[in-house]
């Protein structure tokens, strides 16, 4: 786990020199989460707040439980993981076929959707096994330090970085990866990528089809003060991204890194020459042969045949208007501030 490679990518829409550097975690054996699962359960162990033998009790859409299962096994923990009717079959599969014990909300939570009805879920899994450890993957702060160790491959691998694409959704690897990245280049910008229809961004919570990115609650470790402007994507524009980088460059993934390439490719045509751009690719495109991939899927929800715009709508603060496409906002601030 860690070391992984870092490709450079020309811009997605005319493949032309300019480009952007893509760190790409899907070469851990889970993806991205592998980093904070095992230090998550290793600081919890080392702090005697997990026990020998005892479960692990944790929301997940898919990535994080995939870390989890690996920590298990490695630390001799079962795990228990709560998740939706959206986890991809694929996924369910493979946790089970990891031995994980898995539980399916049914209702989304009528304020928080379907993330507040898996964390009430925890919550009861937790009283009936009180010496149970829940990660707490959307506010422990050891999640953020869990991607230390990322920030300095980066530096190691491109000598410096100008700009840092992140996409955001418990907000861990954004704030760990360029809280050590500012240390050694201090006017480092960072780009936040979210989802259309996620909250955590002050935008209104909607249904939303992508998984790995946004949120209907407010994770307390977005460090909302550490980003120089947010973007917002939806679907069918991540679809096209990932696609695109498919053809184009091989390396390529799910919804969120779609959403991030589009706009690390919009920064490299954009920026001035020499600006040095990493995009952080949270995983690999296996799990999303069903959604991103399927056509069958992806013309049922109408995600086929957009090419997005040349450039995002912008919006002068980030509740000015709810948005539906590719948008960003560069004056960013806590909404429960």
């Amino acid at each position: 786990m860690g070391n992984t490679p870092a490709l450079w990518i020309p811009e997605i829409w005319t493949g032309s020199g300019r480009g952007f550097w893509a760190k790409l975690e899907g070469f851990n054996p889970g993806g991205i989460k592998d980093r904070a699962a095992l230090h998550l359960v290793r600081k919890a162990r080392e702090r005697g707040e997990l026990a020998p033998g005892e479960p692990i009790i944790e929301s997940t859409s898919g990535t994080f439980g995939l870390g989890l299962a690996l920590a298990g096994m490695v630390y001799g923990h079962p795990v228990q993981l709560v998740t939706d009717p959206g986890m991809e079959p694929m996924m369910h599969r493979l946790l089970a076929a990891y031995g994980v014990g898995i539980h399916v909300v049914e209702e989304p939570h009528p304020m928080g959707e379907w993330q507040e009805a898996r964390r009430r879920r925890v919550a009861e899994l937790l009283g009936e096994h009180p010496r149970g450890y829940c990660p707490d993957q959307y506010n422990n702060p050891d999640g953020v330090a869990a991607y230390e160790d990322l920030a300095m491959e980066l530096a190691c691998q491109l000598g410096r970085v100008d700009v840092l694409v992140c996409s955001v959704g418990t907000g861990g690897h954004s704030a760990g990866v360029s809280r050590v990245l500012r240390r050694l280049f201090p006017d480092l910008r960072l780009v936040g990528v979210d989802a259309v229809g996620s909250t955590i961004f002050g935008q209104p919570a909607r249904p939303r089809l992508m998984r790995g990115l946004g949120s209907s609650i407010h994770p307390r470790n977005v460090a909302y003060d550490a980003y120089d402007e947010v973007h917002w994507v939806a679907p069918a524009e991540a679809v096209w991204g990932c696609r695109r980088l498919a053809r184009g460059s091989y390396a390529t993934g799910g919804w969120s890194v779609g959403a991030v390439a589009l706009v690390a490719s919009w920064l490299a045509r954009t920026q001035p020459n020499g600006v040095r751009i990493a995009a952080v690719f949270p995983d690999g495109p296996q799990r999303y042969f069903d959604t991103v991939y399927n056509d069958e899927y992806c013309r049922h929800h109408g995600l086929l045949g957009t090419v997005p715009g040349p450039h995002p709508d912008e919006l002068r603060h980030m509740t000015e208007r709810e948005v539906t496409g590719w948008a960003r906002c560069m004056n960013v601030a806590d909404p429960l501030a």
